[in-house]
């Protein structure tokens, strides 16, 4: 019979976690190199345990795990867990905003889809929430959005109308939407960005090698038009219910 086959020192950050017996959870892990993956710690909620202090969403992690033997099985063992360092949890709305993240992940990431790509951004998103100032963080959120998007061929060319393939005129208003893609803004519409606008986005997108930080200065001045449209665009795709972190966000502004 074949030995288990073991996963070493996996860069990895945790998505959920949640109870699987009195005394072991499931972890939902995003990967560098595998995805998203499903974990059994066993163990985990003793309090003698070495996982207990280490297994905590928003921080980086290097996991050790053996793939369950029957190539059918979702869940895998794991096995070892370190701290990989480098920042603290961020806080308050930041906070918010890394469970947001994680939450699309969760609804969005087929199981064993690798993308190494989006981790290395969502990385350096969550390091800068950890890090930076609050004036980074609209930016940095809608950059990864776009960056999600595309990366999951749900987001079209932004160089030219997507139903009719017409170039974007610079000066003229357009929107995102679901299922028609860009289209010309209607009278009124208030969430819209220029050709040119959305043209330096498609740009920043493009760009090789592929790199978080152009996308992000594009964003800059633009995440305000861009929030509701993403959100939207996410939205769908995630499917119903409403993201349960967004529905949060909603009621905490209400109060």
């Amino acid at each position: 019979m074949a030995s288990a086959q073991r996963v070493s020192d996996e860069p990895a950050f945790i998505l959920h976690r949640y109870d699987w017996s009195e005394s072991s959870l499931i972890l939902e892990v995003f990967t560098r190199h595998r995805g998203r993956v499903a974990l059994v710690a066993k163990g985990a909620k003793k309090h003698t345990s070495n996982f207990r202090p280490v297994l905590l969403g928003l921080q980086p992690l290097r996991l050790s795990y053996t793939l369950a033997g029957s190539s059918s099985a979702d869940i895998h063992t794991l096995r070892g867990a370190e701290w990989a360092g480098g920042h603290i949890m961020p806080m308050g709305a930041r906070l918010l905003s890394g469970l947001y993240i994680n939450e699309l992940l969760l609804r969005l990431l087929a199981r064993d889809d690798p993308y190494a790509y989006v981790f290395d951004v969502y990385a350096a998103l969550i390091k800068l929430l950890a890090t930076q100032h609050d004036v980074v963080q609209e930016p940095a959120l809608r950059a990864f959005e776009l960056i999600l998007l595309r990366e999951l061929g749900l987001l079209p060319s932004l160089h030219a109308q997507t139903q009719t393939l017409q170039p974007l005129a610079p000066q003229a208003p357009y929107a995102l939407a679901p299922e028609v893609g860009l289209r010309p803004a209607e009278p009124g519409e208030r969430a819209v960005l220029t050709g040119q606008q959305w043209n330096t986005l498609e740009t920043a997108l493009r760009q090789e090698p592929h790199s978080f930080a152009p996308i992000l200065q594009a964003c800059a001045h633009l995440a305000p038009a861009l929030k509701p449209q993403l959100r939207t665009m996410l939205q769908f795709h995630c499917g119903s219910p409403m993201l349960r972190t967004r529905q949060l966000m909603m009621d905490l502004q209400a109060l």
